[in-house]
Formats: structure tokens, C-alpha cells, sequence
């Protein structure tokens, strides 16, 4: 298995030394199997992907665990809001019946358990921070923390973003050299400012925003340019002659991620 190098202080994020792939598999294999869960992970790698997107939230005990939504009835047997209940508790979740029959008794994924695959097996991760409303720079400190004890020793660590300026705050505070990104659905006033002023070494857009002015302002700043969630070839394409560096994807039987 694929092993990464011991890490230097600080994370040097110049253009010849970014280390992760352009193609990046949403919620470990988009649609193809239950999102968030070891599963995807799988199945996003058995389809050559190495970089994989997934959300991050706590546990009522300060766990970090990977689910989307704030409430857990769309993707796992369980009911409320998945911050209100210990680890314990959701680790008994069946968080794969929902997608599909093949997946049925699949749990909810730890943070941990996903670091530890992914570092037996080179992999990379781009962690969304996903706080419970409410809890947002503590998700966000908590998250880096986790992140920053998890990868210790190793060259890359994961790119933390998230669409919560807070939680970004929080991670930075926490662990200032690990690597953040700048989540946003628009372009809303001051989000150059904003992403220069958390330390970001990345913008993470919708798709549909990048364009030659977006692109050029992004870059001229000193981030790094990613997108999300690209799903048919004509966005792909138009994303790579614009020079972006990252495309977030569900179409892993789609998209090979050696283009």
C-alpha cells in the first residue's frame, strides 16, 4: 500500500508543489453507493479515484462523523438531529438500507476510520465542515484538531473548507497550518476579502460561477480554483479551459481521474 512522506511545518501550496489530484469523487462515490459512508470510499477508489469529498460534523460527545444533513432520517434509520446523539449511538445506525439493498447495514463513518483509510492506502480527502446549526466554530476547531492529530506525520493533509465563515475561523485558530478552503453557491460581496482574511489556500465554487473574471480574480489572489458538483462533460470541459484545479464530481463511472 501507498504511503505519504513526514510533513514539514506549514503547507506549502505553490504551483509546482500542489498535491492533490483535479478529480475529486463527492461524498466518496457520488450516487453509486450510500453517501459518506467507508462504502463510497470504496467504490469511489475501485473506479481510480484517489481524492474523495466528504462532510464533517460532531457528535453530541465531540465525535467527528461524516453525514450531510443536519438530521439523520434521509440517510440512515435514525431520527433527529444526528448532534444531539453520542457516538455510540449513531455508530449503530444502518446509514446504507436507504440507497440501496446491497448496502443495508452499512454504519455511519467516524472521522478516524476514514483517515486510517486513507492513509493505509494514499488516498486524499478534502474534509467539508458541516456544523450543526449553531455549532459552527466549535465544529470547525474540533474538526482540525481531529484532522491535525489524524494525519500527524504525514506530507499532505486534508483541505479542510466549508460554506461557514466560522467554522473556517474556528479551524484556523485551532490549527493554522492546515490547508482551507473557501465553500460558496454565489458570489457573494466579500468573498475575495473574506478567503484572504481565513488563510485560505483555495476557492471552492459552484460550477456555474467560475468564469474567465472569477477565475482571474481567484488566481491573481494567490488561491487555487475547485468546483463542484460536475456531473456532465460540457461543465468538465469548460472548467478545464478556464484553468481551474479541482473538479468535485458524482460521476465517477462518468469521468476517468486521470484526464
Amino acid at each position: 500500500m501507498a504511503t505519504q512522506e513526514p510533513a514539514s511545518p506549514g503547507f506549502d501550496v505553490s504551483e509546482s508543489n500542489w498535491p492533490y489530484p483535479r478529480w475529486v469523487a463527492h461524498r466518496g462515490a457520488g450516487k453509486l453507493a450510500p453517501e459518506n459512508t467507508l462504502a463510497a470510499l470504496r467504490v469511489g477508489a475501485s473506479h481510480g479515484y484517489r481524492m474523495f469529498e466528504c462532510d464533517a460534523k460532531l457528535s453530541a460527545d465531540g465525535i467527528p462523523f461524516l453525514m450531510h444533513d443536519a438530521t439523520l432520517e434521509r440517510t440512515t434509520t435514525g431520527k433527529g438531529t444526528g448532534g444531539d446523539h453520542a457516538w455510540g449511538e449513531l455508530a449503530q445506525l444502518d446509514a446504507g438500507s436507504w440507497h440501496s439493498r446491497a448496502f443495508a447495514g452499512e454504519p455511519l463513518a467516524s472521522l478516524q476510520a476514514v483517515a486510517a483509510w486513507c492513509i493505509a492506502n494514499g488516498n486524499f480527502l478534502n474534509i467539508e465542515i458541516k456544523p450543526t446549526p449553531g455549532a459552527e466554530r466549535l465544529t470547525g476547531e474540533v474538526v482540525a484538531h481531529h484532522a491535525a492529530r489524524l494525519w500527524a506525520g504525514r506530507a499532505v493533509p486534508p483541505l479542510l473548507t466549508s460554506f461557514q465563515p466560522e467554522a473556517l475561523e474556528g479551524a484556523r485558530q485551532a490549527q493554522p497550518d492546515l490547508p482551507r478552503g473557501l465553500l460558496l453557491d454565489t458570489l457573494w460581496t466579500g468573498w475575495l476579502e473574506n478567503a484572504l482574511t481565513l488563510g485560505c489556500v483555495a476557492v471552492v465554487c459552484n460550477h456555474a460561477l467560475w468564469d474567465v473574471r472569477s477565475v482571474t480574480q481567484a488566481k491573481s489572489a494567490g488561491f487555487r480554483c475547485l468546483s463542484y458538483t460536475v456531473n456532465d462533460e460540457w461543465a468538465a470541459q469548460r472548467l478545464l479551459a478556464l484553468g481551474t484545479d479541482g473538479i468535485i464530481t458524482d460521476r465517477v463511472d462518468l469521468f476517468s481521474p486521470a484526464a
